[in-house]
């Protein structure tokens, strides 16, 4: 069976954001993620991952105004150093962390510029944060993301994340693949996974229609599993789903 993490963005949210890692290992789990560590002081999300026994194994770079509804700057052509001063934050807090990966969002495509001008600037801006993830020992990740959930993100089928790490070139970079967003845009999950398995850097999970718990919706996640496991992949797969009810009654499906 492969190995779960607690998104504690989606997860846990009866709870205040600092108690949800004891939620979490007291659930079950040994890793967890989040969306964003920013607002918190590294160090005090380092102590309650170590007092909880938790290891962090994903947060993505800053987003620029998240609550504007920004999803990403990593393709904007005119913020290319707000974008460079984010990733040496998120290194920052990776470091203390003990984080891993970083997952860049590349971002909904700003009105009126050029197609190819953005496919540039995300690809030099992925060169940048690679480069300086690469000197920390770390991973960076791209993940496609439906344009039903978000109109106008601009990478949102793997097959372009693919060739965007052709494009690049770097050898930390990989793709986050998120199974709810693939089962949106394109389906064909089993043998998606299979055709790009060396290329995945991390996966993330939640059933379809709805975003809720594996088991709620279409997809076939006993026989998912199963493939992700005969296909050897040893890496962590988020649990980045919203409770249909709460997080623990939804949690059938973990210990099932």
């Amino acid at each position: 069976m492969p190995r779960f993490a607690a998104n504690l963005t989606m997860l846990f949210n009866e709870l205040p954001f600092l108690d949800r890692f004891e939620a979490a290992a007291k659930a079950g789990f040994k890793a967890v993620e989040y969306l964003f560590p920013y607002e918190w002081p590294a160090e005090r999300l380092a102590e309650a991952l170590s007092r909880h026994g938790l290891s962090q194994v994903l947060h993505n770079l800053p987003p620029g105004d998240w609550a504007a509804g920004e999803r990403g700057i990593a393709c904007h052509p005119r913020r290319t150093g707000e974008f460079q001063d984010g990733v040496g934050r998120a290194i920052e807090y990776a470091r203390t962390l003990g984080c891993p990966r970083l997952n860049c969002l590349a971002g909904i495509a700003p009105a009126g510029e050029d197609p190819e001008r953005l496919w540039q600037t995300f690809a030099d801006n992925l060169e940048f944060a690679a480069r300086e993830l690469d000197k920390a020992g770390m991973r960076l990740l791209i993940e496609p993301i439906n344009t039903f959930d978000i109109p106008g993100f601009l990478l949102n089928r793997t097959e372009q994340a693919a060739r965007l790490l052709d494009r690049v070139g770097a050898g930390n970079l990989a793709i986050q693949y998120d199974i709810y967003h693939a089962q949106r845009m394109e389906g064909e999950l089993a043998a998606t996974i299979a055709r790009h398995l060396g290329r995945i850097g991390h996966m993330q999970l939640a059933d379809n229609p709805g975003r809720h718990e594996p088991g709620s919706g279409e997809i076939n996640f006993p026989f998912l599993f199963g493939e992700i496991d005969r296909l050897g992949y040893d890496g962590w797969i988020g649990c980045e789903y919203r409770p249909a009810t709460t997080t623990l009654a939804g949690l059938g499906w973990l210990h099932r």
